[in-house]
């Protein structure tokens, strides 16, 4: 198991677990430990991008190494991944800043959604992790670095 992408793999899931447990607090009323576990999941998050970054930056990012006639449905799960990370990450940064500003009706709109998109990325990105470090070997791995500056 690779270290780096497995960090970071734990990250989005603990993220994507405080998230449930966030939710699970405020539906009894206990708004200040939902505040204090979203912030922690928030959190998470943030560890998690970070990792992936730099790791992104420095080391690369790998390609899919199983067979041949899946990559191009592997291709299209992680371009949908990315969709939801991105979307996700975005309802994120909203509910979050709505929730700082204490607009809660708008927040707790809001909420649910980020949340249920949140826990389709951690999932998404559990199978992109598995499938390319668990079930196959990954592919190639470069460097942004390398890419733009060469060798």
């Amino acid at each position: 198991m690779p270290f780096l992408p497995t960090l970071s793999t734990f990250f989005i899931v603990l993220s994507a677990i405080l998230v449930a447990v966030g939710w699970r607090l405020i539906s009894k009323g206990n708004a200040a430990g939902h505040r204090k576990v979203m912030i922690a999941a928030a959190v998470s998050a943030l560890l998690f991008f970070i990792i992936y970054v730099s790791r992104t930056i420095f080391v690369g990012n790998t390609s899919f190494g199983g067979p041949e006639e899946l990559e191009i449905y592997y291709t299209i799960f992680l371009v949908f991944h990315i969709i939801l990370a991105t979307s996700g990450a975005v309802f994120g940064i909203v509910s979050l800043t709505l929730a700082f500003k204490r607009k809660i009706i708008k927040h707790r709109k809001l909420g649910p959604y980020t949340s249920i998109i949140w826990f389709f990325t951690a999932i998404t990105g559990v199978m992109v992790y598995l499938l390319l470090y668990i079930l196959y070997d990954g592919g190639e791995t470069t460097s942004m670095l390398k890419a733009i500056f060469g060798t």
